[in-house]
């Protein structure tokens, strides 16, 4: 986790109607120890193992009159340009904000993820059209040639997967690049498989059946990226952050009467923003309660950026309805 930088400021604005909006600024946390843009030497390797891997594949599958091993080097190809996405996302992450993109391009890796989601289900698509194509017409497969490159290709799209199976966990954007991986690696073992039963049975019909499932698998990892990258694309509380909880938290605060026009939403695919407006009657209560409270925030539920509206209730806020935006 990046070390946490306070930039607490009490503003008073308003004061003819005693309103008090006070902003603490707490560092951007990322968690897991995640940065954005450490990455770029996994993305690097990642393209470079996936070009190469794709030209030999492209090239064994014209030799052999493999069209399967050809199909596959397009949707390898396919992952190099969601990895490019992935790596492009997690650079501009990292740019700085300016006057007019104020929280910089965080959101980039949201939409990232989105992309990815929506590459990886145009390449199943693809592949089931292929798919039921040879199922209706099964078609004459080398298998050996097809097995020995499959192997090839495990070994590179695990070894890439694995570059990023930790940050995973953290990011969403990162589990695009992973799955896109992970897919190929799956892939790559039911041809394997298939290979292997073609040569001991004969039956050419048993390497799109194989496919079916590999594809029905890969959706099912691939819906859930979709759906959670379009939840933080809508702004939705990101998951594992329990807004109940963090309204308690902020109620039981000493001072404090009321909360309202609470807000919690990504701000990318590793970091999450926060604003609110606590009514304390007795005042503001000081920056050491804003840095305090961003501080137990960020532990807590690992919201790095909370702004928080200090108000006396001497005046009924216009945003204190939960209907109201």
């Amino acid at each position: 986790m990046s070390g946490f930088h306070a930039h607490g400021a009490g503003h008073s604005h308003d004061r003819e109607q005693d309103h008090d909006h006070s902003h603490g600024h707490h560092g951007h946390g990322h968690s897991h120890g995640f940065q954005p843009g450490s990455h770029n030497r996994a993305f690097a390797i990642g393209v470079a193992l996936n070009v190469a891997f794709v030209v030999v594949e492209a090239a064994f599958g014209f030799l052999s009159d493999s069209m399967a091993l050809v199909a596959d080097a397009g949707h390898n190809l396919s992952d190099v340009l969601g990895l490019l996405i992935a790596w492009g996302a997690s650079v501009l992450a990292a740019r700085p904000p300016s006057a007019r993109f104020t929280y910089g391009f965080k959101s980039s890796s949201i939409v990232a993820a989105m992309a990815n989601a929506a590459l990886l289900l145009l390449a199943l698509g693809a592949i089931t059209l292929e798919t039921v194509r040879r199922l209706l017409d099964p078609q004459p497969v080398e298998g050996g040639t097809v097995v020995v490159v499959a192997l090839v290709g495990i070994v590179v799209n695990t070894a890439t997967a694995m570059l990023f199976a930790k940050a995973r966990h953290s990011d969403l954007n990162m589990r695009g690049a992973y799955l896109h991986m992970a897919a190929d690696a799956a892939v790559s073992a039911g041809v394997v498989i298939a290979g292997l039963l073609i040569l001991a049975t004969g039956a050419v019909w048993i390497d799109p059946a194989v496919s079916l499932i590999i594809v029905a698998v890969i959706f099912w990892g691939t819906w859930g990226l979709l759906k959670d990258s379009l939840k933080l694309a809508l702004n939705a509380v990101p998951p594992g952050i329990d807004d109940a909880a963090v309204r308690k938290v902020l109620s039981a605060q000493p001072g404090v009467t009321a909360v309202h026009d609470l807000h919690i939403w990504p701000m990318s695919t590793t970091e999450t923003a926060l604003t609110v407006h606590l009514v304390m009657p007795q005042g503001h209560p000081g920056d050491a309660f804003l840095h305090a409270l961003g501080h137990d925030l960020e532990q807590r539920f690992g919201i790095g950026h909370a702004t928080i509206q200090i108000e006396t209730g001497a005046q009924d806020c216009h945003l204190h309805s939960d209907l109201v935006v």
